[in-house]
């Protein structure tokens, strides 16, 4: 597929963004207005490491212009999870067919709408590594800063872009022991899981202490879908997360004995995402 002309340089950053003072996880928390977008087939959590290998042209003139900034300046994006469509052109909402014509555009995939094809809470990322190869695609290794919500979506340009409002994380009733439990329930887990594999646990992965932090390294490390991760990623809070994570591993241990096999998870690290 290939992408419009790009009709600007730099990165579609607005100029109301600024750093601030280091959010829940010691992370940088941006309040940015505007931030390239990058929707993918995963979600992505504060505190965790996203590779991606970027091959469409859209998303090679993302990584571009994030590339040539100022070496002291943050190269952040917006990473949301798709409702609809996939993050590869040529598609549509729905199943794609493979004898249409391909799509051009920063929105080819997500429809006349892409607001309905994303989810509106996504994750804004910073990409701390973005190398370009010899054939002109990129990997890139994104880690994920704050959540946001969506509020709208550009597709004028030679990629998305999006109006996002930073969420902040509140640590709700009772996080502290709900906390507890969740370690306890993912331990449960992790070893029911390695039980369908006939593996051993890593006993060298400690678990955080902090509530905030152990909920999205526990959502993202779960085998969960799409959707059941979303629900993780947009709770109000971080007991109402820890609350809805207890009743999913304690869902998910009891049934795993009856499955032929499950993967082992990782709990820093995110398959390599295509875009």
């Amino acid at each position: 597929m290939v992408g419009r002309a790009r009709g600007r340089s730099g990165p579609a950053v607005s100029r109301r963004d600024r750093h601030s003072r280091g959010g829940p996880l010691g992370l940088p928390v941006v309040t940015a207005a505007r931030l390239p977008l990058f929707p993918l087939n995963t979600v992505l959590f504060p505190g965790l490491v996203l590779p991606l290998n970027i091959f469409e042209q859209r998303y090679r003139a993302l990584m571009r212009d994030l590339a040539a900034l100022p070496s002291d300046e943050p190269r952040n994006f917006a990473v949301v999870a798709i409702r609809d469509g996939r993050e590869v052109a040529p598609t549509a909402p729905g199943l794609p067919d493979p004898t249409a014509e391909p799509e051009l555009g920063a929105a080819a995939g997500f429809g006349d709408d892409p607001m309905r094809a994303l989810h509106t809470v996504g994750c804004i990322a910073d990409a701390a590594t973005i190398r370009e190869q010899e054939d002109g695609t990129y990997e890139a290794v994104a880690t994920g800063t704050t959540r946001f919500k969506l509020l709208s979506v550009d597709a004028s340009g030679p990629y998305l872009t999006a109006e996002v409002e930073p969420l902040e994380e509140s640590a709700g009733d009772g996080a502290g022991a709900l906390a507890s439990g969740v370690i306890r329930a993912f331990r449960t887990y992790q070893k029911r899981l390695a039980g369908a594999r006939e593996r051993s646990v890593a006993t060298s992965q400690d678990l955080p202490d902090e509530p905030s932090v152990l909920s999205y390294l526990v959502a993202a490390a779960a085998v969960l879908d799409v959707p059941a991760k979303q629900r993780l990623l947009q709770a109000p809070d971080t007991a109402s997360r820890l609350a809805e994570e207890l009743k999913l591993l304690r869902a998910e241990a009891a049934v795993i004995g009856k499955l032929p096999s499950l993967p082992m998870v990782d709990l820093t690290r995110r398959p390599t995402s295509p875009n």
